[in-house]
């Protein structure tokens, strides 16, 4: 029996993570609750059992007195006459180890024992689950879909199941069952029915994290995102420097032939991604934002976070985007509230000065390496 309870044990801490030494705690419990139910009380009831073999001792520390008749408590006190058969060194007034047959306990006592060992169990494997996801909180995991629930989605995550709810969905996204998606851990509670783990697909951190991944030099420190701003389902930009000058930021998130982005692009399902240069400039900035589209000037105030930005004429509905959506982003990702305007709309508004704005007529050199790129993202 010994040697099953102890393979038991092992297939237990194996399987659910759950140390030995707690299980251990619990059948001590049990034989406890067992001998209260059975006894009406066991406070002075010890349980011992040893680690290595699983042989366990359960015993009453009972008093030594004179005779039969002067036991009040069969349960506190023992006979002279009796205890000598446990001890013969035993001698009135000594406190006596006498074992308890477990074997003895009715047929309630032992099934209270087993559902207090069960209970621990349980109590335990949902606090291994909660622990093990919590520390993925704020992080991104590969889930199997499971099915709908009303509108959202229950998704799999190994050991526990996970909420896609409506409001983190991508709109223009739509998944089948048994499908492998990437998710974003939003929060961990614990609950008394297990953890309740939130997910999201729209989340920004989603993309920070996939980038990540995928990244080597992100991974490492050599180059950090330093802003993200995205519209699920549609576009992302993201603004990265490298803490090396001879490591080209942008190139590195974009791969060879693209390959990093567009592993991160399939993912996300066909979103749009757009990799600028992070500037402490905030004009070099919101020019690097606004890309694809061509900057002339732009005047930016970091008191009143605004910018006036001006373009060619040819420019503008690529600056500013389809339904708005390029200048929104770039405003998102700088903190700047940024003013478009073409060199006509410029020049005929009161007041315009081109001297107020810092120039932007060099070659663009920054772009000609990922314009072919940053083309084919605009389309």
């Amino acid at each position: 029996m010994n040697k099953e309870l102890m393979e038991a044990l092992n297939i237990l801490e194996k399987e659910k993570e759950i140390s030995k030494e707690t299980l251990f705690e619990a059948i001590e419990n049990s034989l406890l609750t067992a001998c209260k139910n059975h006894f009406g009380k066991a406070d002075n009831i010890k349980v011992e059992i040893d680690r290595d073999t699983c042989d366990f001792l359960c015993y009453a520390e009972k008093e030594v007195v004179e005779t039969k008749e002067e036991v009040e408590d069969a349960l506190l006190q023992i006979a002279l006459e009796d205890a000598k058969q446990v001890s013969k060194k035993a001698k009135v007034g000594d406190v006596l180890n006498v074992e308890i047959k477990s074997k003895e306990f009715g047929r309630i006592a032992t099934q209270n024992a087993k559902n207090v060992i069960l209970q621990k169990i349980r109590e335990e494997e949902r606090s291994v689950i909660y622990n093990q996801y919590f520390e993925k909180e704020k992080d991104v995991v590969t889930g199997v879909v499971q099915r709908y629930v009303g509108r959202n989605i229950s998704i799999n995550l190994g050991k526990a199941d996970a909420m896609l709810t409506e409001s983190e969905m991508v709109k223009t996204e739509s998944f089948k069952p048994t499908e492998r998606i990437k998710v974003y851990i939003l929060e961990v509670k614990n609950t008394p029915k297990g953890p309740r783990i939130n997910v999201s697909r729209t989340h920004p951190e989603l993309v920070k994290r996939l980038f990540e991944a995928e990244v080597t030099e992100i991974k490492d420190g050599t180059v950090e995102i330093m802003s993200i701003a995205r519209e699920a389902g549609s576009r992302t930009k993201i603004a990265v420097w490298s803490n090396n000058p001879n490591v080209d930021a942008v190139g590195a998130c974009v791969g060879m032939n693209g390959a990093r982005v567009n592993a991160i692009v399939e993912e996300l399902r066909g979103e749009k991604i757009d990799i600028v240069n992070w500037d402490e400039n905030p004009g070099n900035l919101i020019q690097n934002a606004l890309s694809p589209a061509k900057i002339v000037a732009v005047f930016a105030d970091p008191d009143e976070k605004t910018a006036k930005v001006v373009v060619p004429d040819y420019q503008l509905s690529l600056a500013i985007g389809k339904e708005g959506q390029n200048a929104r982003l770039a405003a998102r990702l700088t903190g700047y509230k940024i003013d478009i305007k073409s060199e006509t709309q410029a020049k005929d508004a009161p007041g315009f000065r081109y001297e107020d704005y810092m120039d932007m007529d060099e070659e663009y050199d920054e772009y000609d390496e990922y314009e072919e790129y940053d083309e084919e993202v605009e389309e």
